[in-house]
């Protein structure tokens, strides 16, 4: 995004980007719900890659150490991602008492919910795929069998040293960034979920801080593949991250139960109660949030282009 372009943008706007990163942030604390996807469903998702990219930008980074902040930052988006990122910050250290207490005592509550905003993500991110043929229908069959996979698989033990959370800060935030693959999920298959969960609610600085720093190196260095990729197969990656979308339903499935493998399996409910209802409404409600956005997202971006 252009200096103009951020110009452009109101308080309310920015309002709005805070808002979207508190979405994010909040999907992201929970195991197999991705960021990513809440980027997608928002709107702002290719922006967010681009923008990310643009940190890297050789002139700003000349000029930056030349101690010439301003003309650097001129250079860079970063209205749009100090806003961002200030929602997404914001829902991490607020949500995680909330969302890992409902996980702990409610998870098909949330895994309802959650399947519902999933599910019609699907359908509007499909949307964006300019022409269909043979490749983004590989690109969506390759995304769900992949992401399908990997969100059944069993969680590892790992070691507790520094570079290793280092590393989990870098797969975590990477997977963050890709839609139906889940950051916090992939803590879990590395043995780090619960570990950097308490580290947050117990501001354990040490543990944060080496997370956080392998995810600054993870997050640029996926966005530049991402951006790449955007710009020269546009519908294949758009096909793909959809087809991540669909697999990854296979996580939020509300009704599961625990095998003695340690395995989870997706199970149907045996008799219709008022759990089962609540449970239903929860997934339409989702899905009804996601259309509606949709919906109000198109209409604004038709209003500024008859303006």
């Amino acid at each position: 995004m252009s200096t103009n372009e951020q110009q452009e943008r109101t308080l309310l706007d920015y309002i709005g980007l805070v808002a979207r990163g508190f979405a994010m942030g909040a999907s992201d604390i929970v195991p197999g719900v991705s960021g990513g996807t809440m980027a997608l469903i928002l709107g702002i998702y290719e922006e967010l890659i681009g923008s990310i990219k643009d940190v890297l930008n050789r002139e700003a980074i000349r000029l930056a150490l030349r101690l010439k902040i301003k003309d650097a930052l001129d250079l860079i988006p970063w209205q749009f991602l100090v806003s961002v990122a200030t929602g997404l910050f914001a829902a991490v250290f607020t949500m995680s008492f909330i969302l890992e207490w409902v996980l702990e005592n409610h998870p098909s509550l949330l895994w309802a919910f959650f399947f519902g905003l999933v599910a019609a993500s699907v359908l509007t991110v499909s949307r964006r795929i300019r022409v269909w043929n043979y490749v983004p229908i590989l690109g969506i069959a390759a995304g769900a069998i992949g992401a399908y996979v990997l969100v059944g698989l069993v969680p590892v033990e790992t070691p507790d040293t520094w570079w290793f959370y280092l590393l989990s800060g870098a797969v975590a935030i990477c997977a963050m960034v890709l839609p139906g693959v889940s950051g916090s999920f992939m803590l879990v298959l590395l043995g780090k979920y619960e570990e950097i969960l308490s580290a947050v609610t117990n501001w354990d600085i040490l543990t944060l801080l080496m997370v956080i720093t392998g995810a600054a190196v993870g997050i640029v260095t996926v966005a530049q593949l991402l951006g790449w990729l955007f710009k020269r197969y546009h519908d294949g990656t758009i096909a793909v991250l959809t087809g991540m979308l669909l697999g990854s339903l296979r996580k939020v499935w509300p009704w599961k139960v625990v095998a003695e493998t340690g395995l989870e399996r997706n199970i149907l409910p045996t008799a219709w109660t008022w759990q089962v209802t609540v449970v239903l409404l929860l997934s339409l409600l989702g899905f009804a949030m996601i259309t509606s956005l949709t919906s109000w997202a198109a209409r604004r971006e038709r209003a500024k282009a008859d303006a």
